[in-house]
């Protein structure tokens, strides 16, 4: 049984739904959830926000959280799976955003750096995680952090 499979099972066992906010893994997590049949009864969809225009004016996370701590970071993890949760009307959500490379990276925010939100309805948390390997192993260990995640 796939690590996505498991998921759905979960959430269909506690009845809970799910959405996702996704930058850096551009719709895959929600794309592994919905490779599992049966999907559709626990998971109502997904935000694919690459650009910040779409973090800020269909999330929600405000321009302020952009300017300051950036795309990548614990506060604007937590902003877009709140906003995913509000737009979705789900139980749950995730939200994925961090530093695929090959580029793009610093020496505060290296390639690998990916930050996680969590919003159910006690709230947010997020974590963070810093992967190694090329853009696709970044990704792809990315959405398994993520469908962990929702596995609460």
């Amino acid at each position: 049984m796939t690590q996505a499979e498991k998921l759905v099972a979960f959430l269909k066992a506690q009845n809970l739904t799910c959405a996702t906010a996704e930058s850096c893994t551009g719709g895959m997590v929600g794309a592994a959830i919905t490779s599992v049949p049966g999907a559709s009864e626990v998971y109502y969809g997904g935000v694919t926000s690459y650009d910040n225009s779409v973090k800020q004016h269909i999330l929600g996370v405000r321009a302020v959280t952009l300017a300051g701590a950036g795309a990548v970071s614990s506060e604007c993890a937590a902003e877009m799976a709140l906003g995913a949760r509000r737009l979705l009307g789900t139980d749950l959500a995730v939200s994925v955003t961090g530093i695929a490379g090959p580029g793009g990276g610093t020496d505060e925010k290296p390639v690998g750096l990916v930050w996680f939100g969590l919003a159910d309805r006690n709230g947010v948390r997020t974590e963070k995680a810093i992967f190694a390997g090329d853009r696709a192993a970044i990704r792809e260990q990315a959405v398994t952090h993520a469908l962990g995640m929702l596995a609460v």
